[in-house]
């Protein structure tokens, strides 16, 4: 057999490069995205070693968001990977996202940008489409609910006042945080972006709804309109 139709797995790599022996000792953070592929699809193919093979997935499926909106029919046909491995990788994925979604015992208390940005980012980070969400909080500034407003093609001049404030008005939240979007991973917010914050903000003073902030979702990265002081009187 040639090594062109061999199949490379983890063990045939130098001990100190196998991605198993450093994630024991450094740990999962210290792993490359690559090497944390690597240790799902296990096996490296054509004279590729599983490391390989996982540097190549993540440029043709366009990264850790592509990998994230990617379905069984676009993974099996990748080279290397095959039905079995996208299962696995899908798997993966879905754990992810049902941890980052989990209920905590108590409500969680959003005390900062982060804070909120983080019950949100893995998922809204990885949208091809734009969404428009609402954090409602109660008096405390605990989290109430999440409520999706907008999907699609999201243009603010057509984002009705009113059915942001909606699920607001029927939970009686206190306050809320608006999230959107951006899908293509830069959230730099735009002026229409600032537009709708600032009339969200007056809005919310007639409704006696305290806007908190609105923060936009890019990729690995988020930015709070209220931290930059736009949309917001100062």
């Amino acid at each position: 057999m040639s090594d062109r139709d061999q199949s490379y797995r983890i063990r045939d790599l130098p001990t100190q490069d196998r991605p198993r022996e450093r994630l024991i000792a450094l740990g999962p953070q210290a792993l490359s995205h690559a090497e944390l592929l690597a240790l799902l699809v296990r096996v490296g193919a054509r004279g590729r070693s599983a490391v390989q093979v996982g540097q190549d997935l993540l440029q043709r499926i366009g990264g850790l968001a592509g990998l994230q909106r990617a379905v069984p029919a676009e993974l099996c046909r990748l080279p290397g990977v095959g039905p079995s491995k996208a299962c696995t990788l899908l798997a993966a994925i879905e754990l992810g996202r049902r941890i980052a979604s989990l209920p905590p015992e108590d409500r969680p208390s959003v005390a900062s940008p982060a804070q909120a940005a983080a019950l949100v980012q893995y998922e809204m980070s990885a949208l091809d489409q734009e969404h428009l969400r609402v954090l409602l909080l109660d008096t405390r500034n605990r989290l109430v609910r999440i409520a999706e407003v907008y999907h699609g093609s999201l243009n603010t001049s057509l984002v009705r006042i009113g059915e942001v404030f909606r699920e607001a008005l029927r939970h009686n939240a206190a306050g809320l945080i608006v999230v959107h979007n951006h899908p293509s991973g830069d959230p730099s917010p735009s002026p229409e972006d600032v537009a709708l914050t600032r009339s969200l903000v007056e809005a919310g003073k007639l409704l006696d709804l305290q806007v908190l902030d609105h923060l936009i979702i890019g990729q690995g990265r988020f930015v709070s309109l209220r931290e930059r002081g736009l949309g917001f009187a100062t």
